[in-house]
Formats: structure tokens, sequence, C-alpha cells
């Protein structure tokens, strides 16, 4: 039993053998938490305003419109570039709209209008730095550890979601949105540091390629996606998933303020609660030490299923009890599919397909979000929460049959080409 565990930490965590990836997570550790205060903050803000779930959702129209317009080119450029060299500069640059949220929410001159605008423009840097870092987490550890990184990855994002969100609710009641946003500006410092402190040399090399040129580039990319299945189904479904069910900054200000009557911090608390589940969800991930099919469609069903029965909820405590079995099924499919694209991909066009990867998950992102506020202000959370389960199921189980008949496929495939020798 003690051997058992050991070996199941040791696979858990394999990526922290590598000090550029160790470094690299301590960062992100400080900065993520950040970076939820500020979502939470940012979100609740719009909502105190405005008083309006539609408004919440032109915030998150903001905020992913830029994954519509640049996302598809991202991938290209994140080939092109140095991975370390972007992500110190995409970070600087989040750094610098954080400050400026800070410098207005503490001025007192807020209004709607700047609020969008900064998260537009702190769009634009995360769709540079999105794929950028997930190209020098493969520049970190390699091949063989890739999964393990990318659920680590995704349990630090996660476990950030529970802190950062129940910080955020409580420096909100004392202090308002300034705080917050002036802590998250502060780590970014934390990130930038253990970016410097990394060695170059201990990175694991790229196979030599041309840089590719936008248009041509983007084009390879999409060529080699539209010839294998699979990766053509895994962006399917994290289409339907982005757009219709995974909308939590729109629903949850209003599942808080509205449907539950509640404050700031309950609705950090109910993040939390996501962030939990979703910090499970990723760990058992981590633990896989591989990319799983089977996980990846059990946690699509389990975090679209979970939003189904949350739709009817009125109580906070079921409410978060729900979250967190919703989070353990989002992070389960999502790490899986990230790790499967990525594992799929060709050295030449990893930046590509983890650009298209991400343009699938935010693509999408400003049409969601004013779905999801339009649905708030039409029948409150009851009707989007319905409805971001109802689709999500249906996406589940198209993917399920599309992969369970590729599979088929393959095996009868495989039984000839036996039979034949």
């Amino acid at each position: 039993m003690t051997a058992a565990i050991v070996r199941l930490n040791a696979r858990t965590f394999s990526s922290f053998r590598y000090r550029n990836y160790r470094l690299f997570f301590s960062g992100q550790a400080v900065s993520q938490i950040g970076s939820w205060m500020q979502r939470i903050a940012l979100g609740w803000f719009v909502y105190q305003l405005t008083h309006s779930a539609f408004a919440v959702g032109v915030m998150a129209f903001a905020a992913f419109l830029p994954f519509t317009l640049f996302g598809l080119f991202a991938g290209v450029f994140a080939d092109r570039l140095d991975a370390r060299r972007t992500v110190i500069a995409t970070q600087a640059g989040q750094l610098v709209t954080a400050s400026a949220l800070a410098w207005i929410a503490l001025a007192g001159i807020a209004q709607p209008w700047m609020l969008y605008t900064i998260a537009f423009v702190n769009g634009c840097v995360l769709v540079l730095d999105v794929p950028s870092r997930q190209q020098l987490t493969y520049r970190m550890v390699g091949r063989e550890d890739l999964p393990n990184a990318i659920a680590l990855n995704s349990s630090l994002f996660n476990a950030s979601r529970v802190f950062g969100p129940a910080v955020a609710g409580l420096i909100y009641g004392f202090t308002g949105a300034g705080v917050c946003f002036l802590i998250n500006a502060i780590s970014f410092l934390a990130v930038l540091l253990s970016l410097f402190a990394m060695r170059t040399r201990d990175f694991y090399p790229l196979a030599k390629f041309e840089r590719p040129e936008i248009w041509r580039g983007t084009r390879d990319g999409l060529v080699y996606v539209l010839h294998q299945r699979k990766m053509l189904v895994i962006l399917g479904l994290t289409v339907v998933l982005s757009t219709f069910s995974f909308n939590f900054n729109v629903t949850l200000p209003v599942l808080a303020g509205q449907t539950l009557h509640s404050n700031s911090v309950v609705f950090g608390l109910l993040s939390a609660m996501f962030g939990a589940g979703a910090l499970v969800g990723a760990l058992v991930a981590a633990s896989l030490g591989r990319a799983s099919t089977r996980v990846l469609l059990m946690g699509a069903l389990v975090f679209t299923g979970s939003e189904l029965l949350l739709a009817p909820v009125t109580t906070p405590w079921l409410a978060g009890a729900l979250l967190f079995v919703t989070g353990a099924g989002f992070t389960a499919w999502s790490a899986n599919s990230n790790a499967s694209m990525q594992l799929a991909a060709p050295d030449h066009l990893r930046g590509r397909i983890i650009g298209l990867y991400f343009y699938a998950f935010n693509g999408t992102g400003p049409l969601g979000g004013i779905l999801a506020g339009w649905l708030c202000a039409r029948g409150g959370t009851e009707l989007a929460f319905a409805v971001a389960g109802i689709v999500g199921l249906a996406g589940t189980a198209a993917a399920a049959a599309q992969l369970r008949a590729r599979r088929t496929v393959r095996l009868t495939q495989t039984g000839e080409l036996s039979r034949a020798a």
C-alpha cells in the first residue's frame, strides 16, 4: 500500500524534477491567485455598477472578443517567437492592465465602458500569452511529462480558483474592488522573476523548421487538423461546451446576487467551491500521467450534467456542492482535451495546434457571454444553467458517438490487415 502511494505521488508530481518547471510553477502559484481575485472582483464590480445581468455578459464579450478576432493566428506567432521571451512580455502587459484597473477603481472614476475597454486590451494580451505558455511548458518538461505538466498547470489554476475568489470576496467586502486589482498587479512580479531565473540551456529542443508565414502557417495548421478526425471531434466538443456551458464569469455573479440574494462573500465562496472541485479533477488527471479519451468524455458528462442539476437550486450550500462536482468534471475534460491535442501535434505545428484549441475554447466567448447574460436576464440562472446542461450533454453524447465510430473503424481496419498478412 505504501509503495503504491509513493508511486502515485511520483507520477502526480513528476514534472517537479525539472528546475525550470519548479520556478514557473512557483511564480504562477502567486500570480494565479491574484488573477482570480481580479476576475471575481471585476464581475462583481460590473454587477454592482450596473445592477444588470446583461452588463456582466457584455464584460465577458469584451474580454473574449480578442480571441475571436485574433485567436486563429495566435498559434503562428507562438511558433515564430521565443516562448520564454513572449511570456515575459505578456505577463508584463497583464501587470499594466491590472494597474490601470486598480487606478480607476481606487480613484472612484470607474465607468462600465472603461472596464470593458481594459478587459478588451487584457484579452488581446492573453491571446498571445495562452499558446506561448503552453509552448513554454513543452520546452520545460518534454513530450514524456507533458500530460503531467498540463494537469499540474490545471491543478494550480484551479487551486488558485479556490483561494483567489474566497480572498477576493472578503477583501472586496472590506475595501472594494481596487485593492483586489492592485494585489493582482503586484502578483505578476513573482512570475516575471521566475521567468528571468530560468536556465534556457535546460530547455528541450524543438525540431528545426522554418518560421511560418502568418497566412500560410495558419492554413497549414487548419489543414493538418482537418485530416485528424479525433482532433476535429475534440475541437467540436470544446466549441460546444465553451460556448454554452462554460460561462461562470456571467452566471455566478447573478447566481449569488439575484438567485440566492447574497453578497460578495457568498459569491467568492461559490467560485471557490467550483475551484476546489476543479483542483480534485486536475490532480486525478495528473496522477494518470497520460491523456485519456474515456476520462475526457466522463469529465464532460459530469461537468454538463451537474450544471443541469444546478438549474433549480436556490440554497447556497446545495449550489456550492453541485459547483464542486461541476468543477471536477470540467478539469477532467479540459486537461485531457488539451493534452490530447498537444501530444498529437508535430513540433513544427505545436504552437498552431495549441492556438486552434484555445481558439475553440475562447473564440466563441463573446457569443457565450452575451447568450448567458441574455438567458439570465430572461429567465434567471435557472434558464441559463438548464440550457448549459442540456446542450452540453447533447454535445458530449455526439462526441462519444463519433469517437466510438472512429475506434470501430480503426479496429476493423486492423483486423483486415491482420487477416491479409
